[in-house]
């Protein structure tokens, strides 16, 4: 059961995009690129390493 919960951790990228008003600007920019892409850029990252951690988290012991 403990294991299950862990999935819910995958709502939290969809969560950080689903709204695109809430960062669809243009500043502040990084490194010359405008907010939109630079955090679509990261949650991209953040996926990737929230996708891991949940994996970690609910594989069986034993079963490499």
């Amino acid at each position: 059961m403990k294991r299950r919960l862990w999935y819910w951790l995958l709502a939290v990228p969809f969560a950080g995009t689903l709204l695109p008003p809430l960062y669809a600007h243009s500043t502040p920019a990084l490194f010359g690129f405008p907010f939109f892409y630079w955090y679509q850029i990261l949650w991209i990252v953040l996926s990737a390493l929230i996708v891991w951690v949940v994996y970690a988290a609910t594989r069986e012991p034993g079963n490499d």
